[in-house]
């Protein structure tokens, strides 16, 4: 580990499988920034989120701990704000904490640890999208449907690229703030982008990048696969078979997907460079990692939601002082970020963290060392009608869910997951092993009946609070004016010296 106290940059993307990365072994995505930075960092094959969906990862991403241990259970459920974060305990060790972007923290906290945050976020903070398991055969009228593959294509603009423009120059800035600054102390750094998150469409720039006869095509059709219970309620709650699409939408939908990846890896080589151009790059830890994958028609399945190797695996590449160059290929999950973090940081994670985590740190992996091979993930969200657990062991994946027929893929022999091994006999044993380990970490029924409770409470709260005036939890960034550019309260010549990098005067 770094001799001297490291700062720590996270480079965050959204919905990003890694099997469409070239570093992953595909042959036509462009990636050479993040190409570079795996050349000096670990790279690791085998991670995954703690929950195939944007808000639950993220809060298991901060915390370290299942949405089981923490009640973050779907993208409307509220983060706590006495549960400890990765940027409470940095900021604890003297960081100084500071968020660019997207964390899609539901609830009145929107800090939750960063003393900075550059931007707002781009989903809203509200209990407004709380899935109802008790009608699991009404389709929210706020989630995915397939109009974000039908109409797949070029773009001037959007949303999600007013966004991450934005959340690049904050982050941008911060870094080049911190070296006019004192520099008292290290910084720990996120900028979370929405690409290459829905809707599929990019500015003709990223669309050239790719010859678009070139773009492959999905290697499993639906009707190559059993249909499981829970990939026929997904069907069901992102409208995929009321709204078909054609093979010219799905083949521009992972052109428009793949201009996304090229228009990440441009962003993550703007804060390289940044790193480079202010002298930090030597002693900053960067960490490249996605919150969960993405489907891209694999098997006519879209988006996430799903414990497959399309939507739960991630990538995630860790470079900087004291990390070894290489691949690992144990099991290893989001879960893991913060005592990880925490120890680069000089922390101990089993002695100075204050709540319990699910997560193990990976400081083993990135030295050499042997290091754990099990990541877990919970799904508690749309689409689900009963809690849904996976368990992956070395080459195997367990999935359960109850009243589903459980699911057991061995990846190795299997990395399409084709073939549930689950009655298989020759695998009684593995199967032993894992219904053991579901019954010693869960008790199904009772959370079950909290994460029913929860969203009992979260609509009625919903809805009184969107009766009347409307007082928004939404993170509202605030500018000092008076102490920006020039201002008669601050020395013209002083103002000009701090601003300048290099500095030119003492």
């Amino acid at each position: 580990m770094p001799a001297q106290t490291p700062n720590i940059l996270i480079v965050m993307v959204d919905q990003l499988n890694p099997a469409f990365l070239p570093i992953h072994g595909h042959p036509l995505v462009k990636a050479p920034n993040l190409a570079r930075l795996a050349a000096r960092g670990t790279v690791f094959d085998n991670a995954y989120c703690a929950s195939p969906l944007c808000a639950p990862s993220r809060a298991a991403l901060m915390t370290g701990a299942l949405p089981s241990r923490t009640g973050a259970y779907d993208n409307a459920a509220e983060f706590r704000a006495d549960l400890p974060t990765v940027a409470h305990y940095l900021r604890h060790r003297g960081y100084r904490t500071m968020l660019s972007g997207k964390m899609h923290f539901c609830g009145p906290d929107q800090q939750h640890g960063f003393e900075e945050r550059l931007t707002t976020d781009i989903y809203p903070a509200d209990y407004g999208w709380t899935p109802d398991w008790a009608e699991p055969e009404v389709r929210p009228s706020w989630y995915h449907n397939m109009s974000s593959v039908q109409d797949a294509g070029t773009c001037v603009r959007t949303n999600q690229i007013d966004f991450d423009e934005e959340v690049v120059f904050a982050a941008e800035r911060a870094l080049y703030d911190h070296v006019r600054g004192p520099m008292d102390r290290p910084f720990f750094l996120v900028a979370s982008l929405t690409h290459p998150h829905d809707p599929f469409a990019v500015p003709q720039l990223y669309w050239d990048r790719y010859d678009h006869n070139s773009i492959d095509m999905p290697a499993l059709d639906r009707d190559d696969v059993p249909l499981d219970p829970h990939t026929a309620r997904l069907r069901h709650v992102s409208a995929m078979d009321g709204e078909p699409v054609t093979e010219a939408q799905v083949r521009n939908a992972r052109h428009a997907y793949y201009g996304a990846i090229a228009f990440c890896d441009d962003q993550l080589g703007r804060l390289l460079s940044a790193l480079d151009a202010t002298g930090l790059a030597d002693n900053t830890v960067v960490v490249f990692l996605s919150d969960h994958g993405e489907m891209l028609g694999e098997r006519g399945l879209w988006y996430k939601m799903t414990f497959l190797e399309g939507g739960a695996r991630v990538p995630l590449v860790v470079a900087g002082p004291g990390i070894a160059a290489g691949r690992r290929h144990e099991a290893v999950s989001l879960l893991d970020v913060l005592p990880t973090l925490v120890a680069i940081a000089g922390g101990d994670p089993e002695r100075d963290l204050a709540s319990p985590i699910d997560g193990r740190s990976l400081v083993p992996h990135l030295t050499g060392r042997d290091g754990h091979d099990e990541a877990i993930g919970e799904y508690l969200a749309e689409g689900a009608v009963a809690p849904m657990l996976m368990l992956r062991r070395g080459a195997y994946k367990f999935i359960h869910a109850p009243g589903d027929p459980d699911q057991l893929y061995d990846l190795a022999a299997d990395p399409t997951e084709t073939r549930n091994r689950a009655d298989d006999p020759a695998l009684g044993a593995v199967m032993a092993d894992f219904r053991a380990a579901v019954a010693a970490r869960w008790d199904l029924p009772a959370l079950d009946a909290a994460v029913r409770a929860s969203q009992r409470r979260r609509r009625l709260v919903d809805a009184a609070l969107m009766t009347g005036r409307i007082s928004p939890w939404d993170f509202q960034p605030f500018t000092d004016a008076t102490r920006q550019y020039m201002r008669n309260t601050i020395d013209l010549d002083d103002l000009e010296a701090r601003a300048r990098f290099p500095r030119v005067r003492p």
